[in-house]
């Protein structure tokens, strides 16, 4: 945005403040006070969206007993919002009938894979940290030494969106505890030491999960790493399902991915995890598999295993906006399969949607 339209926005903001207070004093009847400055600097500073963030100080001029007063307030530029990959796509033009927030979404009767809920369920985007399931599939099938220490190195370290780690470099834990607290938890670090500490390093560890990826006929699916943090990490909700079935049958990641938290000894000293899933604390739900996600191009991401009504059902939602939403969807998409049995409705009454 050019100085002078970020300026043009600044004084229609202030000339609308001033119409507003302006407006509420004539209905109350009462004159200007000297206090309607205080009120100003009261309110804190002002967030507006521009191309580029940081603060700035603006100058203000204004009219105290007809006389013309100059006074300053902070005001915080704040970078607009980063659009996901989906609604790059278009997929966020695309409604449903529970007003979802996720751009796609789809749910299966675990039983028999029938299709009760869809939308833009074929189409390939980022899936952040769900990737992490993969990840603990391949862990698990290898069948490598759960209790062997493995250390984290400054190739742990993420240089790609620089998020931040519990784990120094130098931290030690067993393969489990990596494990546990990268499901549990999404420890990044955690998810880089397991792929880096497979026979053969990252490279054969990605190449691991791609092969797995196709052998469970996940066709829209590409792994290039084991944390998630990249955005060519992609797949369909319908490949995701397929993974969800897959990792359910491994006790070890159902009891992981659930725990609503845990501790673990790092360098000798006990330190607690949590859940990144809310729903997997709440009595009123019965959770068996899950993994949340999240980077700006991928959106907020949910993939869960859950039974409902006496149904067990995989759940999944991508591309999801506000930092509840996901589970909010869950929520919503909850209460229509709740409804749906006492009609005794299924597939017939299954929606689709989408590309």
């Amino acid at each position: 945005m050019s100085k002078l339209a970020l300026s043009v926005l600044i004084s229609l903001m202030f000339a609308s403040t001033a119409l507003t207070a302006t407006a509420a004093q004539a209905a109350d009847g009462a004159a200007p006070k000297k206090h309607h400055l205080k009120k100003v600097k009261a309110h804190g500073p002002m967030r507006v969206a521009a191309a580029e963030p940081g603060e700035r100080v603006v100058k203000r001029v204004v009219m105290v007993h007809g006389r013309r007063k100059v006074v300053y307030q902070r005001m915080i530029v704040a970078a607009p919002p980063v659009p996901t990959m989906g609604d790059l796509a278009g997929l966020n033009m695309t409604h449903d009938p529970l007003d979802l927030k996720s751009n796609v979404a789809l749910v299966l009767d675990q039983a028999n894979s029938e299709v009760l809920f869809e939308k833009n369920s074929n189409v390939a985007l980022p899936i952040a940290s769900i990737t992490k399931m993969m990840t603990g599939l391949i862990v698990v099938e290898a069948k490598q030494n759960m209790d062997e220490i493995l250390t984290i190195t400054d190739e742990d370290v993420d240089r790609e969106k620089f998020s931040s780690s519990r784990l120094k470099v130098g931290t030690q834990l067993s393969r489990a505890d990596m494990l546990h607290i990268a499901l549990m938890s999404s420890e990044n670090r955690a998810s880089s030491a397991l792929g880096r500490n497979y026979p053969g390093g990252k490279p054969a560890f990605v190449e691991a999960m791609n092969a797995k990826a196709r052998e469970l006929g996940m066709v829209d699916t590409h792994y290039v790493d084991s944390s998630g943090l990249s955005k060519m990490n992609v797949a369909s909700a319908r490949d995701l399902a397929k993974l969800a079935m897959a990792a359910y049958q491994q006790p070890i990641l159902r009891q992981y991915s659930t725990d609503a938290k845990a501790m673990v000894e790092t360098n000798g000293r006990p330190m607690q995890f949590g859940t990144t899933n809310h729903l997997v604390a709440s009595p009123d739900w019965a959770i068996g598999l899950q993994k949340t996600g999240f980077i700006n191009e991928a959106g907020r991401c949910l993939m869960m295993q859950a039974v409902i009504e006496g149904r067990s059902v995989i759940m999944v939602f991508l591309d999801s906006k506000g930092k509840q939403s996901r589970t909010a969807d869950a929520g919503r998409m909850r209460k229509w399969l709740e409804a749906l049995k006492p009609a005794g409705l299924s597939a017939p009454a299954a929606y689709s949607t989408g590309m």
